[in-house]
Parts: C-alpha cells; sequence; structure tokens
C-alpha cells in the first residue's frame, strides 16, 4: 500500500494568487498596517497560522485569540465573496479524476494536507468540484507546522506505507518532504513541476 498526500492551494486548485492577496487582506484590516516579508517563503512556518503568528512578532504587535479568530472570520468572507463575484476557482487540470483514480485503485490510500485553516481549504476545495469529505484532510488547524500538518495527515489514513508521495507546489512542500524522508512531485512552474495530472499514471 503506498500513501500519497496532496498539498491544496496551487496543488489541486488554482487560488494561490487571490488566496495570497486576500489573506494579507484580512490580517491587515485587524492588525493595521504591518510589513510582510519579501516572501512567503521567508517564513519559518509558512501556514496560515505560522505566518500570522511571526507577522505578529516581526510588526511587535499582539495578536490574541480574539483577533486570530476574526482574521480567519474576514478572509472566509472574503474568499465567499469573491467566489460569489467571480465564478468558483478552478482545479489543476486533470486533480479531480487523478485523485479519483487513486482512491478507486487498491494499491493507494490518499489525504489532503494545507497550511490553510480548514474553513478556507474546504471553500476552495468545494468550489473547484472536489467531493468533500471523502478525503480525510489535515490543516494549520492541526500544527502551525507544514510537517506537522503532513505527519497529521498520514495518520488519518494508516501508519505502514511501502511509499509516502506528497504533491506541493511550493519550496516549503519540497523542504518538508526532505525533513521527513518522503517522495516530493513538484506541481506548477515555480517548482518546474507538472502543469497537470493528464500525465500522471496509477499502477
Amino acid at each position: 500500500m503506498h500513501a500519497v498526500i496532496f498539498d491544496i492551494d496551487g496543488t489541486l486548485v488554482q487560488s494561490v494568487a487571490i488566496d495570497e492577496t486576500l489573506y494579507a487582506d484580512a490580517i491587515r484590516s485587524i492588525l493595521g498596517q504591518i510589513k510582510f516579508r519579501p516572501n512567503w517563503a521567508d517564513y519559518d512556518l509558512v501556514t496560515d497560522t505560522g505566518i500570522l503568528s511571526q507577522v505578529a512578532a516581526d510588526n511587535s504587535v499582539s495578536a490574541q485569540s480574539a483577533d486570530i479568530r476574526e482574521i480567519e472570520r474576514v478572509f472566509i468572507e472574503s474568499l465567499n465573496t469573491h467566489v460569489s463575484k467571480n465564478g468558483p476557482f478552478l482545479e489543476v487540470p486533470g486533480a479531480k479524476a487523478y485523485c479519483q483514480s487513486l482512491r478507486e485503485s487498491r494499491k493507494y490510500s490518499v489525504a489532503m494536507a494545507t497550511g490553510a485553516w480548514r474553513s478556507s481549504a474546504l471553500i476552495k476545495l468545494e468550489s473547484a468540484g472536489f467531493e468533500i469529505g471523502v478525503v480525510p484532510l489535515a490543516t494549520c488547524n492541526d500544527s502551525d507546522a507544514r510537517t506537522g500538518i503532513m505527519q497529521k495527515a498520514l495518520s488519518k489514513i494508516g501508519s505502514r506505507f511501502d511509499s509516502i508521495t506528497y504533491y506541493g507546489d511550493g519550496p516549503w512542500d519540497e523542504k518538508a518532504c526532505s525533513e521527513l524522508g518522503w517522495n516530493f512531485v513538484a506541481v506548477g512552474a515555480a517548482l518546474s513541476g507538472i502543469e497537470s495530472y493528464f500525465g500522471e499514471s496509477v499502477a
């Protein structure tokens, strides 16, 4: 049995640009005109909760539990508004069919692991037409660290696998896989990865 785990933004759903913009806007709406590091990869914990804690520390501002909940609320509202005005997010070409083929195979167990909040991940997945609740999902609600989220996703599908493969679109995904000793498949132009899943085969 082989484990296959997917990131979501930029890996299954074409949502990175909008997600990043609305996330930053939500933080500023609550914490004020704070400054961000030049790139998300410059943060140690590239997850919604991890980045938020580091943004607060960098700008010497307090982010209490109530602030975090309000930032998440504003972010979710913005995502819903975006979908309402602009239509659904699109899947990365072939992503739904590929996930389905893995799930139907007796050789694979499938899960998702994302640095997003669970609430926002579900909006993007559902918007893009993925079935909700059929694939185990781990998010930053489970851990601030990418590796912690990935390990949580794995624990939801089993403990003994012949191989573990993670699909991701960010350098933080590749780094986390290196730390965990997992196989890594790059998705998207940023990492010179696959542009669609139509060429991926399921044995």
